[in-house]
């Protein structure tokens, strides 16, 4: 063969390696949640989306708007079967018209679904036994209907794990010890074996966030980011962040039920901006100025080196999603409400100076806001009852202690409180009376950091879903402290463990 042919040949592989390959957001995604009182509509999310070149999106649903706008985007879809389906699609019956209805139907409208997330974290320590029965029944059933529809070799089903579901013994707490939690273990070893039988991936949620609100005042705080933190050694390999160590411990996992060699996929990792003192702007910036470089240039970690699949949790805050776990639920996203960037960050490896795009054309309500009347006076009772109505039908969690709105004073909060009610109420007449204490103005009266947001029109598509996932910290095992380089620590670890295990 001529050597121009070869040279014309190398250069083609080398575009093609390249293209698969190579260190942008090809394997990088976000999860889009739709747990908001107010919705932006899904064409201005997938625009979003492909401004910032996220290729890649996690569903917790099927929600057919949101699908039927990722049509024709060439944007991969992983789908959710919802935790109380579980039971429901463990029957062939119900899995094929569950796929029929939720991944045949778009992928002929030309949707790119890929995956089909069963469950949500079904095996979450608070959850105890109530799904540890109808997961695998579930997955082998959803992954056999999509056999029967002839996409089982383009779309797999996987299960989304919390970091729970692994640990460090207390005699050994290092990532190279890492094993599954004992009451889980045999389920969690027969779906390791399914998915490694039809080449799907181990999917798994980290969140490093947790570890400050576990470790609260005696965790090392660089150890949650990734500036170098004085580390703890496992064998020849140091440990200077929680999500090394808590990634490696689920490899370890893998290897001691023998899939050594198993896909893992990080289906959830991120940093909330409000509701704690740890969330905020500031601190979620350095988490992710730290993480997305490892990402995007492919960098590992130390038992898993190179390309590892992610889904930053999450795309947009959702002010109607369930704060048992902490006020910080409603503040995950990437970019607020209306779809603006929150802090600085690039999702580009080339170009670190590259800026997060924003929602564009987005509509908001009228200029106006709902405030405490301070003309007429004020029965301290009667006002903490309005202020807890509104606060329990609207958003009222940036009061938590560290969140932005916390050093308001008594009669700003409820401002605030009626102003969130008022704007979630699409600033109809009668959401501003509050007996006669509340009033409308047309001037902000936000204070410092602490914003009274005017909401975005409604589009109609709005649904709020008792099925709603949230990472908690309550779901948190001794896997987020694992190697955490402190006895106290260990303690610490081993105390919340043993919490988790019998209340």
């Amino acid at each position: 063969m001529p050597r121009h042919s070869n040279m014309v040949n190398l250069l083609f592989v080398g575009a093609l390696v390249l293209t698969l390959f190579g260190s942008n957001v090809e394997g990088l995604g976000v999860n889009w949640g739709t747990k908001s009182s107010h919705q932006l509509p899904p064409e201005t999310v997938v625009q979003m989306l492909k401004d910032n070149g996220l290729k890649k999106v996690k569903l917790f649903d099927a929600d057919p708007y949101v699908l039927n706008a990722l049509a024709d985007t060439d944007i991969e879809v992983m789908v959710g079967v919802k935790n109380s389906e579980l039971e429901a699609v463990s029957q062939k019956n119900n899995a094929k018209k569950w796929v029929d209805d939720n991944v045949a139907k778009y992928v002929e409208n030309k949707v790119r679904i890929t995956s089909v997330a069963v469950g949500n974290e079904p095996f979450l320590v608070d959850y105890k036994d109530k799904y540890i029965n109808s997961t695998l029944p579930a997955l082998m059933s959803i992954q056999k209907a999509l056999d029967d529809a002839k996409l089982g070799d383009r779309i797999k089903a996987s299960v989304p794990f919390n970091g729970d579901i692994y640990m460090s013994p207390p005699w050994r707490p290092l990532p190279s010890a890492g094993l599954f939690r004992p009451e889980v273990s045999d389920e969690v070893e027969d779906i390791a074996d399914f998915l490694a039988k039809n080449n799907a991936p181990f999917i798994i949620n980290i969140f490093p966030f947790f570890s400050l609100i576990m470790g609260d005042s005696g965790f090392p705080v660089d150890y949650a980011f990734f500036d170098g933190a004085d580390g703890i050694q496992d064998g020849n390999i140091e440990y200077t962040n929680v999500f090394d160590a808590s990634f490696d411990t689920c490899v370890s996992a893998l290897k001691q039920i023998g899939h050594a060699n198993m896909t893992i996929v990080i289906g959830e990792i991120g940093w909330p901006t409000d509701g704690n003192k740890w969330a905020n702007s500031s601190l979620a910036s350095k988490f992710y100025n730290g993480f997305l470089p490892r990402v995007t240039n492919n960098k590992g970690t130390p038992l898993y080196p190179g390309y590892i699949e992610v889904y930053l949790f999450g795309l947009v805050d959702e002010d109607a999603k369930n704060i048992a776990p902490g006020n910080f639920e409603r503040h995950w996203g990437i970019f607020d409400y209306a779809g603006q960037p929150k802090f600085n960050t690039s999702l580009d490896a080339k170009d670190k100076n590259k800026k997060l795009v924003g929602a564009k054309n987005v509509t908001f309500q009228s200029k106006k806001w709902c405030i405490l009347r301070s003309d007429v006076p004020h029965d301290k009772q009667k006002l903490n009852e309005t202020m807890d109505y509104a606060c329990e039908h609207a958003d009222c969690s940036a009061f938590a202690d560290g969140g932005s709105c916390s050093g308001l004073g008594e009669c700003e909060m409820a401002s605030y409180a009626f102003n969130s009610f008022f704007q979630m109420s699409n600033q109809s007449k009668d959401s501003c009376d509050f007996d006669g204490l509340a009033t409308q103005v047309d001037k902000d009266p936000s204070k410092d950091q602490c914003k009274f947001n005017i909401q975005i029109k409604p589009n109609g598509h709005e649904h709020i879903d008792s099925d709603s996932p949230a990472p908690s910290p309550f779901s948190f095992s001794s896997s987020h402290l694992t190697g955490v380089p402190s006895i106290a620590l260990i303690g610490l670890a081993l105390f919340v463990m043993t919490s988790l295990f019998f209340f």
